[in-house]
């Protein structure tokens, strides 16, 4: 009898997502690949799923992540959110919470599909398909060496760091 695999094998995809960041006051849209990103920097990337901007645990995870983005940085990661919200909503919830990391606009849920992050939820006995909380950290290769699903956000961020840190 076969082993069940102990950790999750994805690797970053090489379709382009459209990142919406700030820079000096402007929007900046970006269509880029992942693995073309990575490939431009010697840095780690940390991909957060959200369900949705501007909702309370959304808007503390993203700021927890905006307060320890100099944290990340040291330890060599960059961070990006991903949700299926739009870039109108993107460039909103980062100017009113001043995000100083991008966001990926998956409208089309196709990096949610990749990631399997849409999940059937059981809210109140009504059983709908949403979008599960989720962390995926990748390596400067590339190689996934981190992946948490159904996290709560409040305090994740400093979780995180833990588990990072030499």
């Amino acid at each position: 009898m076969m082993a069940k695999p102990t950790a999750e094998v994805i690797v970053l995809p090489d379709f382009p997502v459209t990142i919406v960041r700030e820079l000096d006051g402007h929007f900046i849209h970006d269509d880029i690949s992942l693995t073309e990103l990575i490939e431009h920097t010697d840095k780690g990337l940390i991909l957060y799923f959200y369900p949705k901007d501007d909702t309370p645990g959304c808007t503390t995870q993203a700021t927890e992540f905006t307060n320890n983005i100099n944290a990340f940085d040291t330890l060599g990661y960059d961070i990006i959110g991903v949700s299926r919200d739009s870039v109108d909503s993107h460039e909103k919830f980062i100017d009113k919470y001043d995000l100083q990391i991008p966001l990926i606009s998956d409208s089309d849920e196709k990096l949610c599909q990749y990631f399997d992050v849409i999940k059937e939820k059981n809210m109140y006995g009504k059983i709908s398909l949403g979008l599960v909380r989720s962390v995926f950290v990748f390596d400067k290769e590339g190689t996934l060496t981190h992946a948490q699903r159904n996290l709560r956000a409040a305090g994740y961020t400093d979780r995180l760091l833990d588990t990072l840190a030499p």
